[in-house]
């Protein structure tokens, strides 16, 4: 009876310390996930200020294909005007930058699954963008154009042919303005800015609806091409992305922002980045200090 007693004493403590051991390897993942925050729907995850500057490392993300706002150049390296601001965001934060390379339609689910912590690339604030992320102050105004062959200059969508097509990159405010605006028009939809750039090139569309910056640079930067139309819409502003409630990074940004602004900072990086394709006359027009966006 003794024995009986001594084995199910042993078999008792044994069942607890496996108990106990697979407890504690099952919680280890759960403890030393990135994510130091949710958002309210319980699904966005997030880096807070604190956690990114323990870390040592900001991940932003831009365009790579967008020259100039967001490019690589034939060295390998991030270039443009969004990237001279991650940088100076980067060093005022006493972190470095990794750059992750994002395209229009996947900027807010970045975001949400906590691939970056920031987006920087060529973000229009929308009241629909902002149901899903919390923009930071504007640093640039910008507003929709289309561009199109000299052979055809495309100045109004009000006698649209129902034969042609326009060119679109998937994600953007051109899209949904487009489709809610005139439902008509059929859209040929890319998912990349080089691909769409292509596609005017190639004459596969009648014309390409984008940021008027970037038409704009696409006529200048290639002989052959008009912008017939260069404010469609509304005028929009480009701003800072994080998301959905991570306060502490967003309340750091807007801070950064006036804060450069007093320095004039984006007149800089206009004429370090953008100067080149679009020269000084659009200058005052498109940028942005110290988060006050222009009032149209």
């Amino acid at each position: 009876m003794k024995n009986l007693k001594k084995i199910l004493a042993l078999t008792l403590a044994l069942s607890a310390a496996l108990a106990t051991t697979a407890c504690g390897s099952g919680s280890a993942p759960a403890a030393s996930g990135s994510a130091s925050g949710s958002g309210a729907d319980g699904k966005t995850v997030y880096r807070m200020l604190d956690q990114i500057k323990e870390s040592g490392t900001i991940n932003i993300g831009v365009f790579s294909d967008k020259n100039p706002f967001g490019y690589v150049d034939e060295n390998g390296e991030y270039q443009g005007y969004d990237v001279y601001f991650a940088d100076r965001l980067a060093k005022d934060l006493g972190v470095e930058v990794n750059y992750v390379s994002t395209e229009a339609a996947n900027r807010i689910e970045y975001l949400q699954t906590g691939k970056v912590d920031v987006i920087l690339a060529n973000f229009t604030v929308t009241p629909q963008r902002a149901e899903e992320v919390d923009f930071a102050l504007p640093y640039m105004n910008v507003a929709l154009g289309v561009v199109s062959p000299d052979s055809r200059v495309i100045d109004s969508l009000e006698n649209w042919d129902e034969n042609d097509e326009m060119i679109v990159i998937s994600g953007t405010t051109a899209e949904t303005y487009l489709t809610e605006s005139y439902p008509n028009i059929k859209l040929q939809k890319y998912d990349t800015y080089a691909n769409a750039k292509n596609a005017i090139e190639n004459g596969n569309g009648a014309a390409w609806a984008n940021d008027n910056t970037e038409v704009i640079a696409f006529a200048l930067q290639n002989p052959g091409y008009t912008v017939g139309i260069s404010t469609l819409g509304s005028s929009d502003t480009i701003a800072p992305a994080v998301s959905k409630g991570n306060q502490t990074l967003l309340d750091w940004i807007n801070s950064e922002i006036e804060s450069l602004g007093k320095e004039q900072f984006f007149h800089a990086d206009y004429e370090a980045t953008l100067v080149d394709t679009y020269g000084l006359e659009y200058e005052d027009s498109l940028v942005v200090e110290g988060g006050a966006a222009a009032q149209n």
